[in-house]
């Protein structure tokens, strides 16, 4: 009797964590808060630049990865977004060999990404 009440007791506390867990966390949802790639210029939608898509990351500061994200999604055109992405590309080459290093390619495109999504009109 006794293992069964703890096994109940462990079974509706999983139960309750489960759903707690499920639950968004502060500022997401629908109108949700400001999270990485959100601002004035993402027009309502989430687009997130990071190590994975953004080259020259790790040469960057934060606030100079703020500003990077920011010119590119205030960018009204594919064109604006492409000269952004290559001046940025160009800056992020020169630091590179400075450092003794090799600045990778992006595996995708971001503003072909930012078109496909609705970014630009």
């Amino acid at each position: 009797m006794k293992l069964a009440k703890i096994a109940m007791t462990a079974l509706f506390g999983a139960t309750l964590s489960a759903s707690v867990l499920a639950q968004p966390g502060p500022g997401m949802g629908p109108g949700g808060g400001m999270g990485p790639g959100m601002g004035p210029g993402a027009r309502g939608m989430r687009f997130e630049f990071n190590k994975d898509n953004t080259p020259g990351w790790s040469l960057m500061t934060p606030e100079e990865r703020t500003a990077h994200r920011e010119k590119m999604l205030a960018a009204k055109t594919p064109e604006e977004c492409k000269a952004v992405q290559e001046e940025h590309h160009k800056q992020m080459a020169e630091r590179a060999k400075e450092k003794g290093q090799t600045l990778r390619g992006p595996r995708q495109n971001a503003c072909d990404r930012m078109k496909s999504r609705g970014f630009y009109k």
